[in-house]
């Protein structure tokens, strides 16, 4: 997502204090010592961005939530792991391979149908989803539009792959916020490059 398109997400010294389990003195303390950076609105509020308060939690070695996780515009943030979702079993198999073997620091998961792929989202909260869009029972345009406005799944990027030869295919799936697309047959390798570009 672009950032311009990022809804600004701002936390409060007492929504930091909560979400790093201390005191809300401490959080201010941590703006106050320049350790964790912030800014004052006019009413002498502090107020702290997603991403600086995920880098703070990342060099303490604090686990940070999903919540945070899905506001950050940065994609260092995105938790290592991808779904595949494709009710093709041999096709689903071969890809999840091939990028267990590209990227050994990324968990890679598996679905074969909507149930699943809802189940595994809600549950692992993948940093990136390989949709595809012709599933059997579940309309894949709105899985997109669902995957995109909801907070459960902490918005992971999605790259779309499909067989479909439906007219502006690419233009209606980036209206429901989707900018990776690709058609099928996959080409492997610049899947590879797409997910490289999108972890890295």
């Amino acid at each position: 997502m672009a950032q311009n398109e990022k809804k600004s997400v701002m936390y409060s010294a007492l929504e930091v204090a909560e979400i790093c389990g201390v005191v809300n003195q401490t959080a201010i303390n941590w703006i106050k010592k320049n350790s964790l950076k912030a800014f004052k609105t006019p009413g002498g509020q502090f107020r702290v961005s997603p991403d600086d308060l995920a880098h703070f939690m990342k060099e303490r070695n604090m686990e940070i939530p999903v919540s945070v996780l899905s506001e950050c515009e940065d994609s260092r943030f995105l938790p290592r792991s991808l779904l595949i979702v494709d009710d093709d079993r041999g096709l689903n198999s071969v890809v999840a391979k091939y990028l267990s073997k590209n990227f050994s620091d990324i968990e890679v998961y598996q679905a074969f149908d909507g149930f699943e792929a809802g189940s595994l989202m809600t549950e692992k909260h993948p940093g990136c989803i390989i949709l595809d869009l012709d599933l059997p029972g579940i309309d894949g345009f709105d899985l997109c539009r669902r995957i995109n406005e909801t907070e459960k799944f902490g918005k992971p990027v999605i790259i779309v792959v499909t067989a479909l030869e439906t007219e502006n295919l690419e233009e209606k799936v980036a209206s429901y916020g989707v900018n990776n697309f690709m058609r099928k047959p996959l080409d492997l390798v610049s899947l590879v490059n797409m997910i490289k570009s999108i972890f890295e």
